[in-house]
């Protein structure tokens, strides 16, 4: 946003030097609007005055060079040389005296000899000055100005080259930062000043505009759709002033009748856009009809011409204003060259509107175009502006073009009216602190606090019980103050950060990771130390069925929250193995996203081999079983002491039928293991020796952080010795080793002291259906040596257990 200080100063009244350039941006720099770069467009005519040509002759060697004699105020005139076909005598011109430099053409002016005839100085084109030029040539003052300044003077004021203009960087959440009237109120508010602009009075009453259900569901979208029509438009070149404060804001001035809606769109951040009735009007074939306006998305490979000429193949993604159907402007972005302002126009349809952000976004990607216009309606408009920048416009177009109102159309989505914050006065002072007034500190005072709120167009009212204000934001903030806080930190950032006393909190209390914290990190540790390595993947990916898409993607590509964790893990394992490596473990903690709501999860690969030696297999590659593999993950999760049962699982379209676990914790499923689907492996290039495992963060990090697991216990060493005993039985091919554990370890208290499998067996040697399975129980009393009687006891007790719930046999 490029800001005149001059226009600056025209809206906002302050004491002393406070609107100094140079203090000015370091204040606006401190309060969030970083100023890019100040323009001196003063140096862009120093050492330029108004000259008289009093005489012009051919130059005696050259035809296309003039020598002019030229008063410039001294007691002698100048004598010039000049190449520009339009000079002659009477006129007066802008002249570069000898010492001038010209920044715009990188020119210092010395005297010189030009085909044997001295030039003292120069005669000056617009283009040398900086400014624009419709025609080649010098400048003719008769020609640019009301009234020519005396013979010597400056130039530069009188071409608008006496100002400075700041270059000002908007953030997304400062769409007020994109007007003239939304920086004259935090300047205002920075420097202890007031606004000085008056909301113009309503133009005329509006009545409801004419709309089918299709385009009254896209004007609601955005909130706002208005069209003011106006007779008796005198178009031409807009006054001086006008072009001028254009020209400083970077926008080249066109006519009357589009520089008008330029100028209102640069003071109130509300882009317009003005039809020429007449030419709607031929569109129909009669008279122009306000119901046959519409809006809608474009349809696909729909040609529409934008005014700067160029011809654009249009895409479902562009929102277009239509008259007819046919489509008269990319709605938010640019108008149409076919429906544009003219010299012959002499009634026009001012549109006055609020599109949703997302919509022109679409619209101007789709098209390339990226417009004064389409940048402030991205960032979001307040419905309550839009009318009130179309009466000033209305306002402009009488008083310059003389025009008349003719009637108003209007279609509004309806309102909530706005509730008040509330601002506390503890609030604020506990979250900021003192002040810093000299050597004293204190309290921000109510005065400062009002002023501050204030200037920014707030309106406070006291609260019943003076403890604070009920704040009404005006419609241009109401987008980033919508919180108590919010406003607490305005007045932060106006007041000035620096102004705060630095303090520590009282009392001052250690911090520290919550135990849920804690766990997940020692569990990252123990998953490295079994040889997985922590990876992180993007959480926006590619559409896929059942993803959720994002309303505004950066790119296609990554339009989409991802619904797993798991896809980029066997992606990255492929790449991997394609490369060269011998296997990749890895594992990722991260978010995943559905409609049903988000999950937190832990997601690993087991593929491959992880070996610092080759030997012992003669240089064979060693892939992991499925029991190595679910070692792995187990001894990473012993870290945590929670109780892991592992429950077949069958049915997962991913994992291999046969060799797939759930993972129960404390009787509730917390995810599963498994191998890879055979056909998933041949699909992604992986060996089948590809192992998977998924388990919900949430539910380890509850069980682990429960009182009897987080806090650990502590027991004396063992000082009398165990007596060990193997356990063979023969049970169903489908019983579970997990059952037959439970059973033992409750019938073997209180001197079991540990129970673990050892071996399965099926084969010849058993009946068709049945396994056998060997357990090693362990056997201790921490008081005394057992003798072997009291150990058969107990043993004899375990198998008596088997035997009655589970029907095992012990094998012969």
């Amino acid at each position: 946003m490029r800001v005149s200080l001059q226009w600056l100063q025209e809206l906002v009244t302050a004491p002393g030097e406070a609107l100094a350039v140079e203090a000015l941006a370091e204040r606006l720099s401190l309060a969030g609007f970083e100023v890019d770069g100040i323009e001196d467009l003063a140096a862009q005519a120093a050492g330029v005055v108004v000259g008289y040509v009093r005489d012009r002759q051919p130059h005696p060697n050259a035809d296309k060079l003039s020598v002019c004699v030229v008063e410039v105020g001294a007691p002698e005139p100048l004598q010039i040389v000049c190449g520009a076909s339009n000079v002659r005598a009477g006129i007066h011109v802008p002249v570069a005296l000898v010492g001038a430099h010209l920044p715009a053409v990188n020119l210092t002016i010395k005297p010189a000899e030009l085909r044997g005839v001295p030039s003292s100085g120069m005669i000056c084109s617009l283009a040398e000055l900086g400014l624009n030029a419709e025609a080649d040539g010098i400048a003719v003052l008769e020609e640019l100005l009301e009234s020519v300044p005396a013979v010597g003077a400056p130039v530069g004021p009188s071409l608008g080259l006496d100002d400075q203009v700041l270059e000002l960087a908007i953030t997304a959440n400062r769409p007020d930062g994109l007007s003239m009237q939304g920086i004259a109120r935090e300047v205002a508010a920075l420097v202890g000043g007031q606004t000085c602009f008056v909301m113009p009075a309503p133009a005329v009453t509006a009545s409801e505009l004419p709309v089918d259900a299709s385009d009254r569901a896209a004007m609601e979208e955005g909130g706002l759709f208005s069209l003011t029509a106006l007779e008796g438009v005198k178009v031409g070149p807009s006054p001086r002033w006008l072009q001028q404060r254009l020209v400083k804001a970077g926008i080249r001035p066109i006519n009357t009748v589009v520089d008008i809606t330029n100028l209102v769109m640069l003071e109130t951040g509300q882009p317009l856009h003005a039809f020429d009735r007449a030419r709607l009007a031929a569109l129909s074939g009669g008279q122009a009809k306000v119901a046959s306006v519409g809006l809608r998305q474009a349809r696909a490979g729909e040609r529409f011409t934008t005014l700067d000429g160029s011809e654009q193949a249009l895409t479902p993604e562009a929102l277009v204003v239509t008259y007819g159907g046919r489509a008269i402007a990319l709605a938010g972005v640019m108008g149409g060259a076919e429906e544009a302002v003219s010299d012959n126009t002499t009634a026009i349809w001012l549109e006055a509107a609020v599109f949703a952000p997302q919509s022109v976004r679409r619209s101007a990607r789709s098209v390339g175009l990226r417009t004064e216009a389409s940048s402030r309606f991205e960032k979001g408009l307040p419905l309550e502006n839009t009318l009130t920048a179309a009466d000033r416009a209305v306002e402009l177009f009488q008083e310059l073009c003389g025009a008349q109102v003719v009637e108003r159309w209007l279609h509004q989505r309806p309102q909530a009216p706005a509730v008040p914050l509330q601002l506390r006065r503890d609030a604020l002072h506990n979250l900021l602190g003192p002040v810093q007034e000299g050597e004293e500190l204190g309290d921000l005072s109510d005065g400062q606090i009002l002023q501050t709120l204030t200037a920014l167009g707030c309106t406070l009212v006291e609260t019943p019980d003076g403890e604070g204000w009920q704040v009404t934001v005006p419609p241009s903030r109401s987008m980033d103050l919508q919180r108590e806080v919010d406003l607490i930190e305005e007045v932060a950032r106006l007041v000035g950060y620096d102004r705060f006393a630095c303090h520590l909190p009282d009392p001052l209390e250690p911090g520290g990771l919550e135990p849920a914290q804690q766990v997940e990190r020692r569990l990252r540790r123990q998953l490295c130390a079994t040889g997985l390595q922590e990876a992180c993947s993007m959480s926006l990916v590619a559409s896929a069925p059942g993803r959720i898409p994002l309303a505004n993607p950066l790119l296609a590509d990554y339009g989409h929250l991802r619904d797993n964790l798991h896809g980029e893990l066997l992606a990255a394992a492929r790449r991997n193995l394609q490369s060269g490596q011998a296997g990749f473990w890895a594992f990722e903690m991260g978010q995943v996203f559905s409609a049903t709501g988000e999950r937190h999860l832990l997601v690993g690969v087991i593929c491959g081999e992880r070996r610092a030696e080759r030997w012992t297999s003669s240089g064979k590659p060693q892939p992991l079983s499925y029991g190595q593999a679910r070692g792995v993950l187990q001894q990473a999760l012993a870290s945590l002491a929670i109780p892991c049962e592992d429950r077949p699982l069958q049915d997962h379209a991913l994992l291999h039928p046969g060799r797939a676990a759930q993972i129960v914790v404390e009787g509730r499923p917390a995810g599963w293991f498994g191998q890879l689907h055979p056909e998933q492996a041949q699909t992604l290039d992986l060996p089948d020796s590809t192992h998977l495992f998924e388990l919900e963060l949430g539910a380890l990090l509850t069980a682990a952080t429960r009182r009897n697991r987080s806090q650990p216990a502590f027991a004396p060493f063992a000082t009398v010795p165990a007596s060990e005993r193997d356990l063979a039985v023969v049970v169903s091919a489908d019983c579970r080793s997990a059952d037959l554990l439970q059973v033992i370890r409750k019938a073997g208290k209180p001197l079991l002291e540990h129970a673990e499998l050892v071996d399965r067996y099926t084969g010849d040697q058993l009946a068709d259906g049945q396994c056998s399975q060997a357990f090693r129980l362990r056997y201790r009393d921490p008081e005394r040596t057992l003798t072997d009687e009291a150990v058969e006891q107990a043993h004899a007790a375990v198998q008596a257990a088997l035997e009655k719930q589970l029907g095992a046999q012990l094998r012969a």
